[in-house]
């Protein structure tokens, strides 16, 4: 009875205890043979570190001693390769089919995401690294090269005239292109009609245009034309013309994921149309407005030929971008990369990665400044609401003593006087 009983209570401490991940185990409830092929064990990390290590082993030997080949991108996308498919071997000896197929399918992907991300941190560590020279120099970031030659120092100029123009120029596109899209959008999505479809054709066709032709158009339409000179207020008219399509698109497609079920509630209380959309939907989608503003700050920010033809160029400062030729940080990057000198190439790198931190930081400043969920309190809005309902039990003067109601007074009809 004992032995039956221990054997009974280790069935049951097996049963019930969790199984370990990554390997097969029965389910109590239904029967069936469950698996965690997602999680990461020795085995699965055995393997990879064997696959890795194998590839990197044979494509060396055929690729470096064997084979003619040579090349840094071409040796480690052999590798890769070679790496897929000792991995999809050593797993095929280990598991069923639609696990392999499962981890075949993640070692792609995470791959995938390794790449793009070592991409972008060379490309960022390069700049980071040539530009750290010239962003150290004191006065690199609070002067200009008005007085600054090719053959002087890195002690002599700076950004700072460009740095101006580009947060002027930006400014005033992101002014002109955001509430302009945003009324596109909200036109196609929440009013439509005939001309939602032209509306939306335009739309499209602006944002694959180049931006050498957003140049031209404004250049011919506004310089030549209207006979204004090159300035910063002509290069952001450019700049607005590149943003206004991406903020359009991406503005509609976040306004349309906006449930109905909202406009249903807004309307069955009595709200306009106006009403619905300023109050509820594009509250409710402010999260995805504010990526759809970084997505066209993105697009105007590092832009060269618009501002190229409709700007000009300046070494000096010019803080009035409807006044004069304006300089501005891609524009500079530009200019300056093609000199001979080290240190003017230098001063180009430090340039961008200038350029890289500002984008950095407005962009993070947009997503603290929109980045709230739907419904979503901020901090300040929280502790005021606190305060008012702390407010009026702690500052309320007490309230009088009740007075007694006094009884209702008979009413005292007179007697009519006898008729004389």
């Amino acid at each position: 009875m004992s032995d039956m009983s221990e054997g009974s209570n280790t069935a049951m401490t097996s049963a019930t205890a969790a199984p370990a991940p990554g390997h097969p185990y029965v389910d109590a409830a239904t029967g069936q043979v469950m698996v965690r092929p997602s999680a990461l064990t020795a085995a699965d990390a055995g393997s990879l570190a064997g696959a890795a290590a194998g590839a990197l082993g044979l494509v060396w030997l055929l690729y470096e001693r064997i084979l003619p080949f040579s090349g840094a991108l071409g040796f480690w996308l052999c590798w890769y390769v070679a790496f897929l498919a000792l991995y999809w071997g050593i797993a095929r000896s280990q598991w069923e089919a639609r696990h392999v197929r499962e981890k075949i399918a993640t070692a792609v992907f995470t791959g995938a995401g390794l790449l793009v991300l070592a991409v972008l941190a060379d490309m960022i560590g390069y700049i980071g690294w040539r530009g750290a020279t010239a962003v150290g120099h004191r006065g690199f970031l609070a002067t200009d090269m008005q007085k600054t030659g090719p053959l002087d120092g890195l002690d002599s100029g700076g950004i700072l005239h460009a740095m101006i123009g580009s947060l002027e120029q930006l400014g005033l596109a992101t002014l002109f292109a955001v509430p302009l899209g945003f009324a596109a959008a909200v036109f196609m999505s929440e009013i439509g009609g005939r001309l939602a479809r032209p509306v939306r054709t335009v739309v499209e066709a602006m944002t694959a245009l180049p931006s050498i032709v957003a140049g031209l158009f404004v250049f011919g339409a506004v310089i030549l034309s209207l006979g204004f000179d090159r300035s910063g207020l002509a290069a952001s008219i450019a700049l607005t013309v590149m943003m206004m399509p991406i903020v359009t698109r991406a503005a509609e497609v976040v306004i349309r994921v906006v449930p109905n079920t909202l406009r249903e509630a807004s309307y069955a209380l009595g709200a306009s149309q106006w009403r619905t959309v300023w109050n509820v939907v594009l509250p409710t989608a402010r999260s995805g407005l504010t990526t759809a503003i970084l997505l066209g700050m993105a697009r105007a920010v590092g832009e060269t030929s618009p501002v190229l033809l409709t700007a000009g160029f300046s070494s000096g400062r010019n803080s009035n971008p409807f006044s004069g030729e304006q300089t501005s940080l891609p524009l500079y990057v530009w200019n300056y990369v093609r000199y001979p000198q080290p240190d003017m190439k230098i001063r180009a790198f430090g340039a961008a990665l200038a350029l890289m931190l500002m984008v950095l930081i407005l962009f993070v400043a947009a997503r603290l400044v929109g980045g709230r969920g739907p419904g979503e309190l901020s901090r300040r809005r929280r502790r005021r609401m606190a305060r008012d309902r702390v407010a009026p039990s702690s500052a309320a003067p007490p309230s009088p003593p009740a007075r007694p109601v006094p009884a209702a007074a008979a009413v005292v009809h007179p007697q009519p006087e006898p008729a004389s």
